[in-house]
């Protein structure tokens, strides 16, 4: 292994700021645990945080979620040891070594290899809690969901669909059109068209219960138009940039329409919630109803082309970088 180094950013902008630097790992505290990582998570977060759209404290190490082996532990943990191989959020996941609170770091069982934990914790808990916390998913009801073959939609698709789900997903080429189907989409649509009418062509003109929407700008519209009334807006992502604002009032106009914009922070706030998520999503691996669908690996030192290869939609799947 190398030396241990983070990756770190003292300006934002493009992927130039994203720069290698040594440093030694940090000894836990108190309640910490000390982590040789063997795999970290990309996410569509982590470029929000280099550009600026999510303002950040500079310097700072990017990356929300990691996997590896326990090399120490802090006064006062009791439920993790030396050994350990564990899965965790926090911040700071781009670097050979990890150290933070034992309270955010959740056991990998058996047949949950650290790779895959790295690849899907974070868009793992998103999809957890976008079908069973914002709004419980319901057999029978029908669902749009956008860019369902990247990190968080590769998993959401096959657990909505297994919930009894009925999915329309909306993708930007034929091949990521061919590989939603294999997911579990009953039905697709390309970006290119108009959303909103082949959605209303694929429901009988109803429309869906939910718009499932990590696009952001460029799909707001064509999710609120795809709307029956009454139904959801889960906005949970910017990759085409943040939406524009809405009034209030337009939602009713269109049928007391639902909007929430849900940060998994906010459901994950305590140790028992993160568990109770990464129970659900390791026994929906583990039963094979959703796969880490790992669909590239780049060395952390190659950081600058991972955040190209994402931005650009040249990834399918989920992302995972080796230190």
């Amino acid at each position: 292994m190398s030396d241990p180094y983070v990756i770190e950013m003292s300006e934002t902008g493009g992927v130039e700021v994203l720069v290698k630097t040594a440093r030694a790992p940090r000894q836990p505290g108190p309640g910490q645990v000390l982590v040789r990582q063997t795999a970290s998570g990309l996410n569509f977060i982590d470029t929000y945080h280099r550009t600026g759209l999510y303002p950040v404290k500079l310097p700072f190490v990017p990356g929300s979620e990691g996997a590896g082996v326990v090399e120490a532990v802090g006064e006062g943990v009791d439920h993790i040891a030396l050994g350990d191989r564990v899965a965790y959020l926090g911040s700071g996941t781009y670097a050979t070594h990890y150290t933070g609170p034992a309270a955010t770091m959740v056991k990998l069982p058996d047949g949950i290899s650290e790779q895959d934990a790295a690849a899907v914790l974070l868009k793992g808990l998103t999809a957890w809690m976008l079908l069973f916390e914002v709004r419980r998913a319901s057999p029978g009801e029908t669902a749009l969901v956008w860019a369902p073959v990247g990190g968080v939609g590769s998993l959401l698709v096959p657990w909505a669909t297994a919930l009894g789900v009925d999915v329309i997903a909306v993708t930007s080429s034929d091949a990521k059109a061919s590989r939603a189907r294999e997911l579990g989409a009953r039905a697709v649509v390309l970006s290119s068209q108009d959303v909103a009418a082949e959605v209303r062509g694929h429901t009988g003109g109803a429309g869906v219960d939910v718009s499932y929407d990590s696009v952001g700008k460029t799909s707001a519209q064509a999710s609120l138009d795809s709307l029956k009334p009454r139904g959801w807006w889960v906005s949970y992502g910017n990759a085409s940039g943040a939406a524009d604002p809405i009034a209030p009032g337009a939602l009713g106009a269109r049928g007391s329409l639902i909007l929430t914009r849900p940060s998994l922070f906010h459901f994950i706030s305590d140790a028992d919630s993160l568990r109770r998520g990464a129970a659900a999503l390791f026994g929906a691996m583990r039963t094979g109803t959703i796969a880490a669908n790992v669909g590239q690996t780049f060395p952390l030192s190659e950081i600058a082309d991972a955040h190209t290869a994402l931005e650009s939609g040249k990834t399918v799947g989920a992302t995972v970088l080796l230190p």
